[in-house]
């Protein structure tokens, strides 16, 4: 089965500024890699028009999805939904159907001007259901444009589940050796992933005043194949002594 993969674009002055740090990165990678999606590049974009469209058209040609949150608020600056109709070329324009969401939350007298920009939806988009403010996101061909807040975002994910078509998934297993380094366990370690091709390991350092120690992660579509690994690394962590 070939891999499916996925870019994410993440988008807002304010996560370049460090004024807001992002957790949605964290999120839909973790959302799917059960799914058989495998992210393959992120990166992080300025409000600026002409850089998101053209990133919106490169990643939605290099990768099977391309998820992007931010930008689909009410304000001026809120420019993602203009942005992904100029990447493919189509119209947009208030929807009947994004505004009755809104209508949910909204009376008649609060639906002004401002918020019915958040109605504004790039041409032949699916909306994308948002229980917890009503403002919908959008998939346009390959593209799934979400909210920023992490809040909002958590909730639209599950109304994309059934849009994808996910690969192979790729299982993974952690063991952890403590009171040693990084150094000592790297000729061991190029040795088990040398005899094991088609298995990925890492090693990730941890240490505070009382304890040091590595966690070695290995990761691989072949369950049988990394119960090989996960043995070998556990006879590695007691040659080392690190129990």
């Amino acid at each position: 089965m070939s891999d499916v993969t996925a870019g994410i674009l993440l988008i807002g002055d304010e996560l370049l500024s460090g004024r807001t740090q992002d957790t949605n990165l964290a999120t839909i990678a973790k959302f799917l890699g059960p799914l058989g999606v495998q992210v393959r590049e992120a990166r992080i974009l300025a409000d600026d028009a002409a850089t998101i469209t053209e990133t919106v058209r490169v990643f939605s040609e290099r990768f099977d999805y391309v998820f992007t949150t931010g930008g689909i608020g009410p304000t001026h600056d809120d420019i993602t939904a203009d942005c992904i109709a100029a990447a493919f070329g189509l119209g947009i324009g208030e929807r009947e159907d994004a505004l009755d969401m809104l209508r949910e939350r909204y009376g008649d007298d609060e639906l002004n001007a401002a918020r019915r920009r958040m109605a504004r939806i790039p041409d032949g988009a699916s909306l994308i259901d948002n229980p917890v403010s009503q403002a919908p996101g959008f998939q346009t061909r390959n593209v799934f444009t979400m909210a920023g807040v992490p809040q909002i975002m958590r909730a639209m994910l599950p109304d994309i589940v059934h849009r994808l078509k996910g690969g192979a998934l790729v299982h993974q297993i952690t063991v952890t050796c403590a009171g040693v380094g990084e150094g000592d366990a790297a000729a061991g370690l190029a040795e088990i992933e040398a005899a094991h091709p088609g298995v990925g390991i890492g090693s990730y350092p941890f240490f505070n005043d009382a304890l040091r120690g590595v966690s070695f992660v290995a990761r691989s579509r072949d369950e049988a194949q990394l119960e090989r690994v996960r043995s070998a690394l556990e006879a590695l962590v007691e040659r080392l002594g690190g129990g």
